[in-house]
């Protein structure tokens, strides 16, 4: 078994798990290259459909590729789609930085559909590598009912022994990438041909590392127009994923204040 395809098996494992123990289940899906990944991973891991609502936090600010992108992979793989407009600004926190009060939104957004929906169970795309606070997470990981995450207070999970039994009423997330890696997503994308949003692909030397809102998710240096001119990039480059994101430039508590709140 390639490394990817122990990638992929475990993935689908925990997607079944999840599926399995949880009764009402939904997934994020942020249009970015990880959780197309994932949606990928739940057509194989249940004959070529996804069973459960794929969901979409929208602020309205999303680029128009990225639009463009979700209308048609909705249509064409049938997915359950929840695209509920996130709440406005004005209702963040004001302390926080003014890209992440814009990244809150999506944690408001998140906490109004876990109100409207009741999903005890949250699929994300979330890796340990992407972010120094996501490396603490676990693949089920139990939050407050509000979705707000402490992280000091995590189950083990050794082995890949996962726990799944919580008390009524525990809201959970489940990452079925947490030990993926950036070139394990594009090597597994090159392998599968799955489809993504054109802006991860340089145009005018430019292209987009990790997608987001317009304002706050800008463009890296780069010629690398190819699935191979990407894998390439990034077996050199010691920049990190997410470059490119102003709040990962602003306070430095901001982003773990944010995840603790219930961000993705």
């Amino acid at each position: 078994m390639s490394h990817l395809d122990a990638l992929e098996s475990q993935s689908i494992f925990i997607l079944r798990e999840a599926y399995n123990r949880f009764e009402k289940l939904g997934m994020l899906w942020s249009l970015g290259k990880d959780s197309n990944v994932m949606i990928w991973l739940a057509r194989k891991a249940f004959l070529g459909r996804v069973p459960f609502p794929v969901m979409h936090l929208d602020t309205g600010l999303e680029f128009p590729e990225t639009y463009a992108f979700r209308e048609r992979f909705t249509r064409e793989w049938k997915l359950d789609l929840i695209a509920d407009a996130c709440p406005p600004i004005e209702l963040t926190d004001p302390t926080l930085p003014p890209g992440s009060r814009l990244a809150a939104r999506k944690s408001l957004g998140l906490k109004q559909a876990l109100e409207r929906y009741a999903f005890d169970g949250i699929i994300a795309g979330i890796r340990r590598d992407e972010q120094s606070t996501r490396a603490k997470e676990r693949v089920f990981s139990p939050r407050a009912g509000d979705g707000a995450w402490d992280f000091r207070d995590q189950p083990p999970e050794f082995w890949d022994h996962y726990n799944t039994d919580f008390p009524p009423g525990t809201h959970v997330r489940i990452h079925p990438l947490l030990q993926w890696t950036e070139v394990d997503i594009w090597r597994y994308i090159q392998r599968e041909g799955i489809p993504v949003v054109p802006l991860y692909f340089a145009r005018n030397g430019k292209r987009f590392r990790s997608l987001g809102e317009e304002g706050i998710t800008l463009p890296i240096d780069s010629d690398a127009a190819t699935i191979a001119d990407i894998i390439a990039e990034l077996e050199a480059t010691t920049a990190p994923e997410r470059a490119g994101r102003t709040m990962d430039h602003e306070a430095e508590d901001s982003f773990e204040r944010l995840r603790a709140s219930g961000y993705m």
